[in-house]
């Protein structure tokens, strides 16, 4: 397919001379050089089905009920308190009374009524008093791995009681202390008065715990109407009601109970960061690649459709095949030279750690399709006794998990592109007062000796208002010529050859634009933006080698195809059959756009700026399809986030990136991959085209099972990554692991991987708003972490009397508070009124891409001390730590300091009552004495409290630099930044309508024992 060819006589206005520039009437002669476009190298790999060139992922199946079955209980973990909604399909779960003490009776339900959104916290207790267990405790009457049990109800404890319990049953630690009843309304103090002042794991003091579940949900529709988003808390009832259902509830004795009440304080929470760390498979598959690389959802997979249909969590991997590695760790690269690299013929699976040699080391056995291939006699070695190469282990691709081949010339249709960037930049009239032109010209022209490739770097510029500015910057030129071509319904390229450049050889003319470019358009009050005809254009430039686009957008569309309109604004499209249409591309122009941009190898990442309305939804599309990524500035100011955005494009333009990539993952006999999730063009079946890629992005995929039953012991997985290094060089990454086939669903959810399920979730649930209204997305992430607690369940009913108590594995104990903490993002949460909606759009964008460790990190950020710490760092000579507190509102202290750390922004509160000359030590006088924190960076006093402070932002910054947190100052009470900023994000609180954690838990748990 060839590019666009340029009209025969095009209109363009004449010449005109502008800043030193000399601007000349663009040529009216055809495109000239080469035209010829070459084919993109497609690596000699198998695929699974008819080619459907750029078919796009197709959105997951609703979840698969079916019938609960009741299984050989396995080791698990703990346990929870209350029923809730059973889903519709699932079998009754057995009940078994406890052993003393009344109960509360089973509740009908219709499954019919959908799921409210993270209704008050259900899962690991009952309001105000049971939590799932710590750790369990090993002893020689149970073992590691035995199942845990959380009594149904118990009283609330005091915030204060901290104190573990010495004894319990196994030699367990019990949750919670002292045990104890939950107190009678006592006489002539009214019900809701007597609840608040007893206190509780509520959000804020003196709040009120929501009332119970109306009996069914089917008595609830008729009670209220559905709520506008299924965060909305359980239908109000009497709080005389609640008092009595509580009051019912009883504690039984069963072995691996807990009979005391449980402090919220011992939730399971992540307050470690190795919680976010993934674990290997197991220690039986020693050459199994890093989890950081891949991840399953659980490291078990079922042996048979029917195990998996009781699997109720998607089945699937996340890979992330350029993360990058520890200081000292490197992935080996592996030159096979001449001989070419070994693989299976019938399969094409790269030589591993798990094929096995025969015949004296002349054949080898393919591990993932058990053909037997012949040995080259260049790769010829002996085996040992044990029919192991004696070479193994000098050999990478024998020992290790992940390698790096070297792909030799027939892996290439031309000859490897150099790295290329091409600027698309808006020149409006609030891109000059935002300050944006002014930073991107000083970041790029900062990073030119760091861009990757050198000397064979490309380079080129368009910038664009109600017209298309194009730059020579031929190096025989003291200065770039500027040629304007103000035709938008049929843009064209005036001079081919001079608009894209080698850096090294055209660096001045290119630090010679860079520096004109503020004041060129500093005088500029053009409020157009010819955004399509622009994006044509670079199209029409790049399509010859491929590269990276970097778009930076200040302004809707207005001009030429592809302008947009204003959508979005209207607050009764939410909760209506057209709500989704609103986080869609509104005009086909831009989807096809990103497929012929893949198609050349070329990848989008977009800027955006703006305080109004934009579009993203519809502009994103083109990263999304093209393998790039959003950033997203709203209100953008350079005085405020210039280092912001300064640091993220200079880490875009500088971090080693693969170029003109395709991946696939194989996978053994009778399993394959089903869908893709991120940011792709998919090419066949299983390929995915990613023009470019990096060490900040990652791929999710869902797993199914092709055969009725498995007769295999283990399942191998090999994710290949063919790309062009920015030296030129073909490679080739390649990470294998094996997974275990197992018949025991106990073992699938021992094995469980709660990140990479968070991870695959958060996608399908993304996608699903793309066709669906938020509440049915949410409902869905609810309805599947209750299905398969129930299934859990289900393993264990038959040997311990499970009343009143919710059981959950180990492995899972954090899966319910990042199911809430995933309902109450910012691209999920809320409907009209919680988020704008371009926001909301660029939060989906960039979950779709972001790595589990960062994705976790999102969802339930760090919330610290900082008075206390910048403090005692000065006694303990910088030895002491950032301690992780609950994300509640409770724990914000009016008389301190507390930080706020989600992984993209930092946000400094600021008590009421924290001593003012700390403020001014801190943040300096003008901090201290303003009311309005919201327009003040953060900078150096001189002091030594400051210097702390900056130096601890930097520490933390520098753990994760994929994105520069920017520091907001927010004093206490500052409303409405306060709650924006800071509250709404408090995952464990009520507010705004949604639920806190322990009524989440609560009403999970009545779902789960509910049939």
């Amino acid at each position: 397919m060839r590019p666009e060819q340029p009209p025969s006589q095009p209109v363009y206005p004449p010449g005109a001379s502008v800043q030193g520039f000399s601007v000349h009437s663009a040529s009216s002669t055809p495109l000239a050089g080469s035209e010829q476009n070459y084919p993109r190298a497609t690596p000699p790999v198998r695929s699974n089905g008819p080619v459907a060139p750029f078919q796009l992922s197709p959105n997951l199946p609703p979840p698969r009920g079916g019938a609960a079955s009741f299984f050989h209980p396995a080791p698990g973990g703990p346990v929870i308190g209350q029923p809730i909604m059973p889903p519709s399909g699932s079998s009754a779960v057995q009940q078994i009374a406890p052993t003393s003490g009344p109960r509360l009776p089973l509740v009908a339900s219709s499954a019919s009524v959908p799921m409210a959104p993270p209704p008050q916290a259900a899962s690991y207790m009952s309001l105000g008093g049971n939590f799932p267990p710590p750790p369990i405790q090993s002893s020689s009457e149970y073992p590691l791995g035995r199942t845990s049990l959380i009594p149904s109800s118990a009283s609330p404890m005091p915030h204060s009681v901290n104190q573990p319990h010495q004894g319990g049953q196994g030699g367990q630690v019990p949750f919670f202390a002292q045990r104890t009843s939950f107190p009678s309304p006592q006489p002539g103090i009214p019900a809701q008065q007597h609840l608040t002042q007893q206190g509780g794991p509520l959000g804020y003091a003196g709040a009120v715990p929501q009332p119970p579940m109306l009996s069914s949900y089917m008595d609830a529709q008729k009670a209220r109407a559905p709520p506008s988003y299924p965060m909305a808390g359980p239908p109000a009832g009497g709080i005389q009601g609640l008092v009595e259902e509580f009051q019912s509830l009883s504690v039984g004795s069963v072995p691996g109970s807990v009979d005391a009440g449980v402090d919220p304080n011992l939730l399971p929470r992540p307050l470690d960061e190795a919680d976010l760390e993934g674990t290997s498979s197991s220690s039986i598959y020693v050459s199994n690649c890093l989890p950081r690389h891949l991840r399953f959802t659980t490291n078990a997979i079922p042996n048979s459709q029917s195990l998996m249909a009781r699997w109720h969590l998607p089945l699937g991997a996340v890979v992330h095949p350029l993360a990058e590695a520890p200081n000292g760790e490197e992935i080996p690269v592996v030159d096979f030279g001449s001989s070419g690299i070994v693989r299976c013929r019938r399969c094409r699976t790269y030589v591993n750690p798990y094929v096995t040699f025969t015949d004296g080391g002349r054949r080898w056995r393919c591990n993932v399709c058990s053909l037997l291939n012949d040995v080259a006699g260049e790769y010829f070695a002996p085996l040992d006794i044990n029919g192991r190469r004696r070479d193994a282990d000098e050999r990478p691709e024998l020992s290790k998990g992940s390698v790096e081949f070297v792909a030799p010339t027939e892996y290439m249709v031309r000859p490897p592109m150099p790295p290329l960037y091409f600027f698309l930049i808006d020149v409006s009239l609030s891109s000059i007062r935002n300050g944006m032109l002014k930073v991107a010209a000083e970041t790029i022209k900062s990073s030119l000796d760091k861009l990757p490739g050198f000397p064979r770097t490309q380079i080129g510029f368009l910038t664009f208002d109600s017209a298309l500015h194009f730059y020579n910057l031929k190096s025989s030129l003291t200065q770039p010529q500027m040629m304007v071509v103000a035709d938008l319904d049929d843009p064209f390229v005036p001079l081919p050859d001079d608009l894209l450049v080698n850096l090294s050889d055209s660096r001045h003319v290119v630090e010679a634009l860079l520096d004109s470019l503020p004041s060129m358009f500093e005088e500029n009050t053009n409020i157009e933006s010819a955004f399509g005809p622009a994006l044509k254009a670079a199209f029409m430039v790049m399509s010859q080698l491929g590269g990276k686009l970097l778009i930076f957008q200040s302004t809707l569309p207005s001009l030429g195809f592809g302008r947009l309109k204003l959508r979005g604004d209207d607050p009764r499209i939410y909760g209506t059959d057209k709500e989704h249409t609103i986080r869609i591309a509104e005009d086909p122009f831009y989807k096809q756009m990103a497929a012929d941009l893949t198609k050349y190898q070329i990848a989008v990442n977009l800027y955006a700026f703006s305080d109004r309305y934009t579009d993203i939804a519809s502009l994103g599309t083109l990263a999304k399809y093209t393998g790039g990524e959003v950033y997203y500035y709203p209100s953008f100011h350079a005085n405020l986030y210039k280092e912001k955005f300064s640091h993220e494009l200079a880490r875009d333009l500088t971090r080693e990136t693969a170029w003109e990539a395709v991946m696939r993952i194989r996978c053994g006999k009778g399993v394959r991959f089903t869908t893709y999730h991120g940011h792709f063009m998919l090419r066949s079946s299983d390929l995915l085209a990613l023009p470019a890629v990096d060490c900040d992005k990652a791929f999710a995929m869902q797993l199914t099972l092709e055969d009725t039953l498995m007769t295999t012991q283990t399942v191998y997985f090999q994710v290949a990554l063919l790309y062009t290094s920015s030296s030129g060089e073909r490679r080739i990454r390649v990470h294998t692991m094996a997974v275990p086939v197992v018949t025991d669903l106990g073992e699938m959810y021992r094995n469980a991987d709660t990140g990479a399920i968070i991870c695959l979730l958060s996608r399908l649930a993304i996608e699903k708003t793309l066709s669906h209204k938020l509440e049915e997305a949410r409902h869905v992430i609810q309805l599947r972490i209750v299905r398969s607690l129930q299934e859990y369940r289900n393993l264990f009913a038959v040997q311990h009397r499970l009343s009143g108590r919710l059981i959950y594995p180990e492995s899972l104990k954090l899966l319910p508070l990042y199911g809430l903490a995933l309902c109450k993002s910012l691209a999920l949460r809320g409907g009209f009124a919680d988020a704008h909606i371009d926001e909301r759009s660029a939060a989906g964008f960039n979950m779709m891409i972001i790595p589990i460790k960062k994705l976790l990190k999102l969802l339930y950020p760090s919330l610290s001390r900082l008075d206390e710490y910048l403090l005692k760092q000065g006694e303990d000579d910088g030895k002491a730590s950032l301690q992780r507190l609950v994300l509640s509102a409770e724990r914000l202290d009016p008389r301190g300091a507390f930080l706020y750390d989600d992984g993209f922004r930092f946000v400094l509160w600021l008590g009421k009552v924290l001593p003012a000359e700390f403020v001014k030590n801190l943040l300096g006088v003008e901090a201290a004495n303003s009311p309005d924190l919201s327009k003040l960076p953060v900078i150096e006093q001189n002091n030594e409290l400051s210097r702390k402070l900056l130096a601890t932002l930097k520490t933390l910054r520098e753990r994760d630099p994929a994105f520069y947190q920017h520091c907001y100052l927010l004093r206490q009470g500052e409303q409405p930044r306060e709650g924006s900023l800071l509250l709404f994000n408090l995952v464990e609180d009520q507010i705004a309508g949604t639920s806190g954690y322990v009524e989440w838990l609560l009403q999970i748990q009545r779902q789960v024992q509910q049939k």
